[in-house]
């Protein structure tokens, strides 16, 4: 049987847009504040599928053969970085690249690269010049309100624990409740922003 040729050319995947990696950042987080996630993703105009389907083809890219290093991956996905600078972090030196993401105007999504190209770390941050939360109490530590290093920074010594997923991770602190008693406490963070807290002991 011959076939006759077509008029309809094939479907061109869609670009993966930085509205889509703001999706893989939610889909992380829905875990543990469906509803702040279910607003963001309203800004977005994106359904669960939208979400879903990000997240898949995200999962796909990372794990790809042929797919791009992950600077490479980063930069052609969000663009050129708002920022690029050289870092060192113990005694690691590292090229920090930054993104601005529409959905958390006072954060930046950072990329700490090492010299082999392998990212070390990569999580949201405070954007430069942005206004700090004043972390002084437990009844400051909403979520969404503030990133891994201002929790340490605000209730130091705060020791790291490990995260309960990849993109997560864990400080545990001593910090004063609205009466003045201090508690021990957990913090959990997605991609570097704070989820929840839960006392320990």
């Amino acid at each position: 049987m011959v076939r006759m040729p077509s008029d309809t050319p094939p479907a061109v995947r869609r670009p993966f847009t930085p509205a889509d990696f703001q999706l893989v950042l939610l889909r992380r987080m829905a875990d543990h504040n469906p509803d702040l996630v279910d607003d963001a993703r309203h800004d977005l105009g994106a359904s669960l599928q939208d979400m879903r389907e990000a997240n898949k083809r995200w999962q796909a890219m990372i794990r790809s053969p042929r797919g791009r290093g992950a600077a490479a991956r980063y930069r052609s996905v969000l663009g050129t970085p708002e920022s690029q600078a050289s870092r060192r972090i113990g005694d690691l030196d590292c090229e920090a690249l930054v993104w601005p993401l529409p959905l958390w105007p006072d954060l930046r999504f950072e990329v700490l690269i090492a010299p082999n190209g392998a990212v070390w770390n990569e999580w949201l941050v405070r954007a430069p010049g942005a206004p700090a939360p004043a972390l002084r109490t437990l009844d400051d530590l909403t979520p969404w309100s503030c990133t891994v290093d201002e929790v340490a920074l605000a209730f130091a010594p705060a020791q790291p624990l490990e995260g309960s997923a990849p993109t997560r991770w864990g400080l545990a602190f001593a910090a004063p409740d609205g009466t003045g008693v201090r508690r021990e406490v957990a913090a959990e963070f997605t991609w570097g922003l704070l989820q929840r807290t839960a006392l320990r002991g």
